[in-house]
């Protein structure tokens, strides 16, 4: 049949396409529920990707896409990973902003099969895999904290507020504060979320298409009614168990908001689990020292500008032995303290095993036995623990009741005082059971078995003992029968017909028929030519253990296993304390050992507005410079302090060449106030800082060109943030502004902001420039100082000293530095020649005088420095052999390649070739 003819006789209500087959139409619904996410659908031993996500994922994961049956009429993309190597698949597609719905079978295909043939498996989603919820060990990074946050907003009469709640689900963690629309950039960076879920009319808002902008896919919109907040108390009362959210404090209508929402969204996602959450913890915004986000990206705090962790400063002073310890350090580093008591007290830590050295090996040697507890908790709790996850419990509250033993009889300051008071409240009965129960290689997955400890159960024991000595029971009983019997022959078999069954000889059946109390323990089961075969209640009661024996026996050790996790959810309150306490040990003795090792002093910490650093070095560039084997690190003092009777810090003008170490002084005085603040020794013969509550740093230059703005753009847009936010507790490290623009612009524009920082911001503050005309306003601000990078000049040579005298620089030695750098000689000598001119006042600002004297841009200077191109002076055909001798292809530019062709066709034309 043709298909003019197929077409005219198809009844006109049939469907022009197949309709879909069932298993498609149960994919297709699911699908719909998840437009938003990848559909990992459990298909036998693979996850399976169906249409568009097949497409998205093969190439993401850079596996093979092919097709499965039809749909309207076209083939059906599908890609499928192994479940057993599921969670290398999901960390790539998580890294690449993907979201991933993960729909399992949540029935036994046996059960399906009654609804009939063509039954499908029943399937739901169990839990959606986002960057901000993962819990997978393969997953995570040790040190990294994995965030998940909220945004909330409240519309009031006047401006809007704004709160931010975030959680880490892995360990618990769960922190909010307020904040407002000109620092939520700066909030939403310094805790650095892995994913940022916000109201749908809030991620739409014009006012904040900059901040979202600037996070790009981690900021991700979500419907309304997960932040209301006049249902938010019910909300969280519901989920943390309680009558009433208001024993957690009093929170305005944008932190309710936030909660919620990232409660509703954990609901949402982890379906059915629940993640033992602390409850919310508000964090005030003046408890912390502000970083702006430039600051924070220029000052390479955990990460370099290309994201690397080599380089940064929290690689630099990372001494932590656990996870939860390098955890902690970050979240310090990132959010350093403007209390100074609270800065005394860590301190105070630090210097303790400072003092005490031989305790601070034996902590930092008991720790290596504690592994990441939270995270072990947390995946328990979701149902997504394994037997290592308990071990990991196990190891770590014995080594908590190891290293509370090491401060028995010691006076320890508050800080270590409240950490033992947190371990000695952990749960020692727990800690027994685990021991008790667990064996000492642990399985990776539960249902692999073997993780119980012998003697634990005894009916455990006799199952596995079933299940692995069978022939051993099989022969002792068979011993006891024969000897009791008095049958040497009898014998205990096997076959798939009767089972286990007893076989004597012929002329041996009268023993077990003759008596009415044989008979009724030998029952008999087959009688053969020479022999006749018996069983009893214990072989088939013993038959029927060892044919369940490794059956029974995982499904206790499950039992056990459930037991325990439901005992150790129980306790996850103090568990998290304990393994807080254990972090902050762990942080305290490393900071110790790190300023035994790399010479660091204590800072002394106060509410004044001094700033006086002797010294000062910085931390990681010294020790780039020990493991490269290039000679000490040179030390600089700075003295930023109010001198006599002034009210207000000072500001340092610092001029000096290039290369001579002015960003790395500017940057390391802002990372040792940083340090002081986390609560950490610096790298200083000795420092006293008055609290900074606001760090800006304005250091290096870059474009952003998909925002449309030029290299000078971007450092005014930062200028006038520092200008408009500095108060008289800021520090202000600036470096080169008004460079990027005309040398007239740029120095009026760096002088004004000079200006600006003296008389408005008041602030404390280094100021690096090449603009040499602004050390004149030493003469009229009185708190600007004049301070230069030393160099000695040799033999034409400059050396750089890279040390901060007092003084201003009368110019920068830019050729020198270019010369360095590998300038061609010729430029080199030409721009000396330049300068002179411009230096000695020759040219005047007439700049042709210049170009008919740039010898750059002359036919004598090309052919000095490529002699290949200089014309033959006789048009002959010698002259075009002695050409194309005197060519060097690989020595040669794009340009003087091409003028050398254009000369040799000339010589050509002119010659007749």
């Amino acid at each position: 049949m043709n298909r003019e003819t197929q077409s005219h006789t198809q009844s006109p209500a049939q469907p022009a396409f197949a309709p879909p087959t069932p298993m498609m139409e149960q994919y297709l619904e699911i699908k719909a529920v998840n437009p938003d996410s990848l559909l990992f659908y459990r298909m036998g031993d693979f996850y399976e990707l169906f249409f568009d996500d097949a497409e998205v994922a093969a190439q993401a994961l850079g596996i093979v896409l092919t097709k499965r049956g039809k749909h309207q009429g076209h083939d059906i993309p599908m890609c499928g990973v192994p479940v057993h190597a599921a969670d290398d698949y999901l960390q790539k597609l998580i890294a690449l902003g993907f979201r991933v719905a993960v729909c399992e079978q949540t029935e036994d295909p046996a059960e399906a099969k009654k609804r009939g043939s063509k039954a499908v498996v029943r399937r739901e989603v169990i839990r959606l895999v986002t960057p901000g919820t993962i819990t997978e060990d393969k997953l995570l990074a040790p040190a990294d904290s994995n965030f998940l946050m909220a945004l909330g907003r409240m519309k009031g009469a006047a401006d809007p507020s704004y709160a931010l709640a975030w959680i880490d689900i892995s360990t618990g963690t769960f922190k909010v504060t307020e904040t407002a629309q000109d620092r939520l950039l700066a909030d939403i960076l310094r805790v650095d979320p892995r994913e940022l879920i916000v109201a749908e009319p809030v991620f739409h808002a014009p006012e904040l298409k900059p901040v979202f902008d600037m996070l790009g896919r981690v900021a991700s919109p979500q419907p309304s009614s997960l932040f209301d907040s006049t249902s938010a108390p019910a909300r969280i009362a519901r989920f943390f168990e309680v009558a009433t959210p208001d024993s957690f404090g009093t929170f305005g209508r944008a932190e309710l908001s936030a909660i919620s929402g990232i409660i509703a969204y954990v609901e949402k996602t982890q379906k059915a689990e629940r993640p033992p959450l602390s409850r919310p913890e508000r964090e005030e915004n003046s408890a912390t020292l502000f970083i702006d986000p430039a600051t924070r990206a220029n000052l390479e705090l955990l990460r370099t500008l290309s994201g690397q962790r080599e380089g940064s400063l929290f690689k630099a002073i990372d001494r932590t032995i656990t996870g939860g310890g390098a955890r902690l350090l970050a979240e310090r580093l990132t959010a350093p303290l403007t209390d100074p008591a609270a800065i005394a007290a860590r301190l105070d830590s630090i210097s303790f095993f400072h003092s005490e050295p031989r305790l601070g090996e034996a902590l930092r040697l008991a720790l290596k036995g504690v592994a990441d507890m939270p995270r072990a908790l947390s995946r328990l709790a979701l149902n997504r623990g394994g037997p290592r996850d308990l071990g990991a419990l196990h190891s770590g509250l014995a080594a908590a009741t190891t290293i509370a033993g090491l401060f028995t009889d010691t006076v320890a300051p508050t800080e270590i005082g409240k950490a033992l008071e947190a371990i000695a409240a952990l749960p020692q009965q727990l800690t027994q059971h685990l021991e008790q129960a667990l064996g000492d290689e642990m399985p990776l997955l539960k249902r692999d078995g073997g993780f119980v400890r012998a003697g634990y159960d005894a009916e455990l024991d006799e199952m596995r003992a079933l299940r692995d000595e069978s022939r051993r029971i099989i022969a002792a009983m068979e011993r006891d029968l024969s000897e009791e019997t008095n049958i040497r022959s009898l014998k205990i078999r096997h076959n798939n017909v009767l089972g286990y069954y007893i076989e004597v000889t012929a002329n041996h059946a009268a023993v077990m028929t003759g008596t009415d109390e044989a008979k009724a323990r030998f029952i008999h089961r087959q009688t053969m030519a020479n022999a006749m075969r018996f069983t009893t209640t214990q072989l088939a009661e013993l038959e029927s253990k060892i044919a369940n024996a490794a059956a029974r026996a995982l499904a206790i050790e499950l039992a056990v296993f459930d037991t325990l996790v439901k005992e150790v959810v129980a306790q996850a309150q103090a568990i998290r304390a304990g393994a807080d306490a254990l972090a902050m040990l762990d942080v305290s003795a490393a900071l110790a050992l790190l300023a035994a090792r790399e010479d660091w002093r204590r800072p002394q910490v106060d509410a004044s507005l001094a700033f006086e650093i002797e010294g000062g070095r910085h931390p990681v560039v010294e020790q780039a410079l020990r493991q490269a084997g290039e000679g000490p690190f040179v030390a600089n003092d700075c003295d930023l302090s109010p001198e006599g009777s002034a009210r207000h810090g000072a500001i340092w003008l610092l001029t000096g060449p290039n290369m001579g170490g002015k960003s790395t002084f500017l940057r390391q005085n802002a990372l040792i106030a940083i340090l002081a603040q986390t609560g950490s020794f610096v790298p200083a013969t000795k420092a006293h800082i008055g609290i900074v509550d606001r760090l800006f740093s304005r250091v290096g230059a870059s474009d952003d060109l998909a925002r449309g703005r030029s290299t000078f753009m971007v450092e005014m847009v930062e200028t006038a943030a520092i200008l408009n936010q500095a108060g008289d507790r800021s520090l202000v490290i600036l470096d080169e502004i008004g460079r990027g623009t005309a040398t007239f612009d740029g120095l009026s524009i760096a002088w004004a902001a000079v200006e600006y920082l003296h008389e408005k911001n008041c602030c404390r503050a280094i100021f690096a420039t090449h603009f040499h005309e602004m050390t004149a306003l030493s003469e009229k601000l009185a708190r600007l100082h004049n301070v230069t990078m030393r160099v000695k000049e040799w033999e034409g040579d400059v050396v750089f000293l890279h040390e901060i005298g007092k003084g201003a620089a009368d110019r920068s030695y830019g050729v020198q530095v270019a010369r360095l750098a590998g300038l061609p000689q010729a430029v080199v000598a030409r721009a000396k020649e330049v300068l002179h001119q411009l230096e000695s006042g020759e040219v005047s600002g007439k700049t042709e005088r210049l170009i008919d004297d740039l010898p750059l841009f002359s036919a004598a200077l090309r052919h000095e420095t490529a002699p290949h191109l200089a014309p033959h002076p006789a048009p002959h055909i010698d002259a075009l052999g002695a050409m194309l001798d005197g060519l060097h292809p690989d020595e040669m530019t794009p340009r003087e390649a091409l003028e050398a062709l254009y000369l040799l066709k000339g010589l050509a034309n002119q010659t007749g070739e």
